[in-house]
């Protein structure tokens, strides 16, 4: 891992894939969906202008309040 990508992975997930593209945030998380065969056509939609961009929104503001989301994602009962 180099420095630079170290740097932007501390900001958001990070994906090489094996052609060597890098994928950052949202794209890297639909990357990763369309790999695992999760709704493909729905994955497909969000990778699509307008939605990539609602895509990216949800993913910076997930990402920007982790404690709070972490709460309801990572409960013990």
């Amino acid at each position: 891992m180099t420095p630079s990508l170290r740097a932007q992975a501390r900001k958001a997930v990070q994906v090489i894939t094996t052609d060597g593209h890098q994928l950052s945030a949202g794209r890297a998380i639909l990357f990763t969906l369309e790999e695992i065969e999760w709704h493909p056509s729905v994955v497909r939609l969000a990778g699509r202008r307008p939605f990539i961009w609602v895509v990216e929104l949800g993913y910076w503001i997930v990402a920007r309040n982790r404690p709070f989301f972490g709460r309801f994602l990572f409960r013990s009962e």
